[in-house]
């Protein structure tokens, strides 16, 4: 008997791995494990046998449904995956447009210029950090040393989002969030690049746009002083632009640096661009992100990349970067 039941549960087993169905599947389960399968009729027999018997072969019974039942569901794992498999290949849709002579398509200006930016500073010794495009009031403002009443938090300059407590959650207004975050979770030093989608509540035009993006740059360490900001604004400055590019920096107010100020770049017809805010962190920055600001110090940039974009390729609207005209997208 105890031969029999090794054997019907073997060739059970065999059966099984080899149902091509769930159908076919769910049929082998009934005739294998059912009230009317070889092995329930065991069971039937069982009455006859003496105590001892009955318990060695009701644990080799329960042993040998064990086994099945462990091979009916994996078999029907299996089938499941490749049911789904079948599916997403039935519903997969290809939305390139090819056209004769065209390639299948290639990176919008703006990731393009993303990912320059980001080897720039990879190049010079920085990380690549992201954040949520959708933020808490401590990690966009409040962290970033921005006063209860400071009008950036107004209607007029913030998407809120209707989520948790009244205007507790934004679509952030910059990528500084990311810097919070990155000096909560991390600890000195800290050499980082935060690049990423902003939204600001306010009107488009030729120069500005109500979703665009941003890049960030933060350094923490001990010892960084205004002189180690300037070099890395002339020197990413000259990396991405070229060396005839000279920068300048101008006294400016930013809440979450002191000293802040604003840089521009030289063209190399001498003309100035304003490109984006700097400044050393403000010591309240740091305390809250739990950095000791008497142990260390830091520096952070930033500017849009849609009009640096725009800048170096000379384009002269940066709404045509929201544009779906393939007239537009194709010069790049």
């Amino acid at each position: 008997m105890m031969d029999d039941i090794r054997r019907i549960a073997a060739d059970a087993q065999s059966r099984i791995a080899g149902a091509a169905t769930l159908e076919e599947l769910a049929e082998l389960d009934r005739s294998n494990l059912g009230k009317g399968s070889e092995l329930g009729g065991f069971k039937r027999q069982m009455g006859a046998l003496d105590p001892d018997e009955r318990r060695t072969v009701g644990a080799a019974l329960n042993e040998a449904r064990r086994a099945v039942e462990a091979a009916v569901a994996a078999r029907r794992a299996e089938l499941d995956a490749a049911a789904a498999r079948e599916r997403a290949a039935a519903e997969r849709l290809d939305l390139t447009e090819v056209r004769a002579g065209r390639d299948a398509g290639h990176l919008h200006l703006v990731t393009q210029t993303i990912e320059e930016l980001e080897d720039v500073f990879v190049g010079l010794g920085f990380t690549v950090e992201e954040g949520p495009e959708v933020e808490d009031d401590w990690h966009n403002f409040t962290a970033l040393n921005f006063g209860e009443h400071h009008p950036a938090r107004d209607m007029q300059d913030t998407f809120f989002v209707d989520l948790g407590a009244e205007r507790e959650v934004v679509m952030r207004t910059h990528t500084s969030p990311v810097q919070i975050r990155v000096m909560e979770d991390r600890e000195p030093p800290i050499y980082s690049v935060m690049p990423g989608r902003v939204y600001r509540n306010e009107a488009t035009d030729a120069t500005h746009l109500a979703v665009f993006h941003q890049i960030e740059c933060l350094v923490v360490d001990r010892g960084i002083t205004f002189g180690h900001l300037a070099g890395t604004i002339d020197a990413f400055t000259k990396a991405y632009f070229g060396d005839a590019w000279n920068t300048r920096l101008r006294p400016a107010y930013f809440p979450f640096t002191e000293p802040s100020a604003e840089f521009d770049v030289q063209r190399p017809d001498g003309s100035w661009l304003e490109l984006g805010g700097s400044g050393m962190v403000h010591p309240n920055v740091l305390a809250n992100c739990g950095i000791d600001p008497e142990e260390h110090s830091g520096f952070a940039f930033g500017f849009g990349l849609d009009r640096l974009a725009a800048t170096k390729h000379g384009v002269t609207d940066i709404r045509e970067f929201a544009s779906t005209d393939i007239r537009f997208l194709e010069q790049f």
